[in-house]
């Protein structure tokens, strides 16, 4: 039997309260909505192992079309625990980095509509500019815009 070899990353789910706060969250930094939908029944329970749900989602795509986040909205059951506040040293879901152009006007948008600096905006050499933010519902960011030609892969690579 031939091994099975990983083809992409689909996406990554983030369970949260409000679809539409989250969705506008995600379109100002740059996603675009996909679709928006009920996932409902006996059948999605046995994925999750939740039996009987019902979940709306709303699906989150980049710009260059390879990469999703799966906003989820459960209905029922209902929601048990909430790591939204946790910090960034915390097990399990850490943050989503997303490489932008022009990190500082982005941040100013992101600031009014009520995202919060985490630390500071620091610069890793002349690689990258790079800061945390939590944006709607808590939901922990990264932001990085690459300064110089080479990336950090690149460079620990060439090292």
């Amino acid at each position: 039997m031939t091994k099975s070899k990983l083809l992409e990353m689909h996406n990554v789910g983030i369970v949260v309260e409000s679809l539409d706060n989250v969705i506008s969250f995600f379109q100002e930094i740059g996603l675009t909505l996909e679709g928006r939908m009920i996932v409902e029944g006996e059948w999605a329970g046995r994925v999750t192992g939740l039996g009987n749900q019902t979940v709306e989602i709303a699906m989150m795509v980049t710009p260059d079309g390879h990469t999703r986040i799966e906003l989820s909205k459960f209905i029922t059951p209902g929601i048990i625990s909430d790591h939204r506040k946790a910090p960034v040293n915390s097990l399990g879901y850490l943050r989503i980095m997303f490489r932008v152009d022009n990190l500082d006007e982005l941040l100013s948008r992101l600031v009014k509509q009520g995202a919060e600096l985490v630390g500071e905006l620091v610069r890793y050499e002349d690689i990258y500019k790079l800061c945390y933010v939590r944006g709607a519902e808590g939901i922990l960011i990264g932001l990085a815009e690459q300064l110089g030609s080479q990336t950090a892969t690149e460079i620990l690579e060439n090292s």
